[in-house]
């Protein structure tokens, strides 16, 4: 994670922000992480999500982006499925802050001189930081820590935190130096190649539709 933002840091700082070859976006999204636990899961989280995107020109319609996302969600870990389920508030042990940082390669083509389209996929890491949920009383502290580490345990095994995103969006612009655009987006559980887990078909599964500001 620390890499990642140096490379974005070094970017936003080395070249010009006015440059045809880069482009800065900012993205406001609603992700839906579905689940298929029954009884022993509460609803899937369809949370906020706030992101940022650095696109480098490679030439031609082709780009490199770097990508990170940000959202916040309640987990518990169930003892029954022996994996973390969505918890709401009231049955929550574990908050867990996800960092969705990855390279993306990126088509992105004018259909006229105020519309383009952008195609894009390319891997993901989900680092995720699970944290004793807030406001517990002090005699559940032994049982939020416990919670706590098998949460973490599972979600940093195995590479679980592997999830390659498939996206697809377009961008109107509505000044000389600012398009609004959305975008569509698509995760893929790779580790269910790998793990021997016995897992609902959904289990792992993102999707995300995003409103995305960019400079030009």
């Amino acid at each position: 994670m620390r890499i990642g933002f140096a490379v974005l840091f070094f970017v936003l700082f080395a070249l010009p922000l006015g440059a045809e070859s880069l482009l800065l976006s900012f993205r406001g999204s609603v992700l839906v992480i579905p689940e298929d636990n029954g009884l022993e899961s509460d609803p899937m989280p369809v949370l906020p999500s706030a992101g940022a995107a650095l696109a480098v020109a490679l030439g031609g319609p082709l780009w490199v982006e770097l990508s990170l996302d940000i959202y916040g969600t309640h987990y518990r870990f169930s003892d029954n499925l022996q994996r973390p389920v969505p918890a709401a508030v009231e049955n929550r042990w574990t908050t867990v802050i996800g960092f969705m940082l990855g390279p993306q390669l990126l088509f992105r083509s004018g259909l006229s001189e105020t519309t383009a389209l952008r195609v894009y996929g390319g891997p993901v890491a989900d680092l995720r930081l699970c944290l004793i949920a807030e406001d517990l009383n002090d005699d559940e502290q032994d049982e939020a820590s416990r919670q706590t580490g098998a949460v973490a345990d599972y979600f940093w095994g195995d590479t679980r935190w592997l999830l390659p995103v498939l996206g697809a969006g377009m961008d109107f612009r509505i000044s000389e130096k600012l398009a609004l655009g959305f975008d569509l987006r698509l995760w893929f559980p790779l580790y269910k190649l790998w793990t021997a887990e016995d897992l609902p078909p959904i289990e792992g599964w993102r999707f995300s539709g995003s409103l995305r500001l960019t400079i030009l």
